[in-house]
């Protein structure tokens, strides 16, 4: 027990206050029923939010704008231990769905977890949504964070190891009748408590109880991180896609917590902004996101209009051709100094 309880007191005691980091209320939640947010969306201007283990299913809508919830989504039976919550994606476009993972596991003695595709918006619902049976490919593991690739609608998972945790991918097509593996694609931060994606698809955050540390996507490269303000217990964080991205918003489990906007540093804003190109033709069309599974640009093929540059080509011939020529004096000489007979 004091194993598990040492990451809580630790991040208690490192955290800064929130004018030290510069973050602001943007609202609190007013629902008496919303005492434990673990995971946090941002869908159709409004915030989404879940509750941690115990509570039935159900995801809340809340209105930014007053902090009161304006549409509750529930759904049955309950689940065994929901901790995140993430906006979903089709084509590149968000559904006005989220991705609810059920993927708590304090013991790691869970044979599958559970990803379900819930509705929400204003308005209380009852639904039976599409679940998805998940199982990590190396075994059982605890997880809270659950974020989707806003243009490929790509998920990945990231397990809560004390010691470092780790990416998963879950397949590009998800089934609905049998176990979708997680593969792991690389290491994380530990003790993440949630991850958001930016919105130029090319880099996420995962979120700790004190820290936020952001990498590059795909090859999921830690570019930055930085201090989170003090929270109760903080376990959820999200990106406003349609914002301009140059801060987070985090919550906390507890009755009546604040959501707080926290700013980036100044280099992961230039680092993190939206990377656009304009179309050739469709005038009139929105601008093309770039394809994430590039990069940045630092391994591409140095070649103009898809041709190989004629000057390397040039070097090449001019280099072989004066080694070509020593080697054929040096013949020459060699001959010339060789003794009659």
């Amino acid at each position: 027990m004091a194993a598990l309880l040492l990451p809580f007191a630790i991040g208690a005691s490192l955290t800064p206050a929130a004018e030290e980091t510069g973050a602001t209320e943007v609202t609190r939640f007013a629902d008496p029923d919303i005492v434990e947010s673990s995971g946090l969306a941002v869908v159709d201007g409004l915030l989404v939010t879940v509750n941690d283990s115990g509570d039935a299913g159900r995801v809340f809508t809340v209105d930014p704008a007053s902090g009161e919830t304006v549409g509750v989504t529930s759904w049955s039976p309950d689940p065994t231990d929901v901790e995140a919550v993430a906006p979903a994606y089709e084509r590149g476009a968000p559904t006005g769905e989220v991705w609810v993972g059920d993927i708590g596991d304090n013991l790691a003695a869970r044979d599958s977890v559970t990803l379900l595709r819930v509705p929400v918006g204003r308005g209380d619902q009852e639904v039976q949504p599409a679940r998805y049976r998940m199982v990590f490919e190396d075994g059982a593991r605890d997880a809270e964070s659950l974020l989707v690739h806003p243009q490929t609608g790509q998920i990945l998972v990231v397990s809560k190891g004390v010691l470092g945790g780790a990416f998963y991918l879950a397949p590009e097509e998800l089934s609905r009748t049998a176990p979708n593996v997680l593969r792991q694609a690389g290491p994380a931060v530990g003790i993440a408590t949630d991850a958001a994606f930016f919105p130029d698809g090319r880099h996420l955050v995962v979120r700790t109880y004190g820290a936020a540390v952001v990498y590059s996507y795909p090859d999921l490269v830690e570019v930055g991180s930085f201090d989170l303000p003090q929270q109760q217990q903080g376990e959820a964080v999200a990106v406003d896609a349609a914002g301009d991205a140059t801060s987070l918003l985090i919550s906390s489990e507890g009755a009546d917590q604040p959501v707080l906007d926290v700013p980036l540093p100044d280099d992961l804003v230039a680092q993190t902004a939206p990377v656009t190109t304009t179309p050739s033709d469709g005038a009139g069309d929105a601008p093309l996101v770039d394809d994430p599974a590039v990069g940045d640009g630092t391994d591409a093929d140095p070649t103009i209009d898809g041709t190989v540059p004629w000057w390397p080509l040039v070097a090449v011939g001019v280099v072989g051709l004066v080694i070509f020529g020593a080697l054929g004096a040096a013949l020459v000489r060699g001959r010339r100094r060789r003794p009659p007979g």
